[in-house]
């Protein structure tokens, strides 16, 4: 099993958190999440599936940004987990 989400990362967002759900021009949604690590030399993006490892209670080997990895707007994969647990597990309404 294994979930894939949009997540809109900013970087250099002065802490680590995840703010919510969002919706593109298109109407596609995406997770809204910043960290305080610099998009330098991948560091924000392991900020940002250290924090999805975190919060969804994964090892971190189970998060992995698998396009957009310079990008704003990145997919990520979480094996282990289908899409209901992984809505279920940030607490947010479901997009």
């Amino acid at each position: 099993m294994t979930a894939k989400i949009a997540v809109r990362l900013t970087p250099r967002g002065g802490r680590d958190g995840i703010e919510g759900w969002s919706e593109d021009e298109a109407g596609r949604a995406f997770l809204k999440v910043r960290v305080s690590a610099p998009p330098v030399e991948g560091e924000a993006n392991d900020a940002l599936e250290r924090l999805l490892a975190k919060v969804l209670k994964v090892s971190k080997s189970s998060v992995h940004v698998v396009s957009g990895t310079t990008a704003r707007v990145k997919q990520v994969e979480i094996v282990g987990l289908e899409p209901e647990d992984v809505l279920a597990r940030l607490g947010f309404e479901s997009p």
